[in-house]
């Protein structure tokens, strides 16, 4: 573990005996882009999903779970959360909303449960990245395992 960082996500996922691995990265605080993450990981960025919170008009907030180097299109976010429209939140609700903070967003262990939607393109991997919660440190966890254990859904999320 990087500097033996037990984060809840990790803790939660051990709880729940899911096979996953905890992988550091080296944090630069100028580029805090999935696509740095990859390039840290050596790894293709199709498999570094980047958590994303959204507010949808009427529904409240939501999290979408994309890879890295695409963009969350809004229609479609709103759509799989049965809005007419969703933006993005402000950074600074991002710590009080999810209990995490820009570059260490996790879909695991949030402050409460959001609907979650993964991009249709995790399916495609055995294994992807997400954040375990803290800039730093990547989970590499079987997709499927993953979006069970969050109770997410898939859907097609980006532009």
């Amino acid at each position: 573990m990087a500097n033996n960082q037990k984060t809840n996500a990790v803790r939660l996922l051990e709880k729940a005996k899911l096979h996953f691995e905890t992988v550091p990265y080296q944090v630069d605080e100028n580029n805090l882009a999935a696509t740095h993450v990859a390039e840290q990981l050596g790894e293709d960025i199709a498999q570094v999903f980047k958590t994303l919170v959204l507010h949808g008009e009427r529904t409240g907030h939501f999290v979408c779970v994309i890879p890295g180097d695409k963009e969350v299109d809004l229609k479609k976010a709103a759509k799989a959360v049965g809005a007419k429209k969703a933006e993005m939140i402000a950074m600074k609700d991002l710590l009080p909303t999810t209990g995490y903070i820009r570059g260490g967003c996790s879909p695991i262990g949030m402050k409460k449960p959001f609907p979650t939607f993964f991009d249709s393109t995790a399916l495609d991997f055995d294994f992807i990245y997400v954040s375990a919660g803290v800039r730093g440190l990547q989970i590499k966890i079987n997709p499927n395992d993953l979006i069970n254990f969050v109770g997410a859904t898939t859907a097609d999320l980006t532009k």
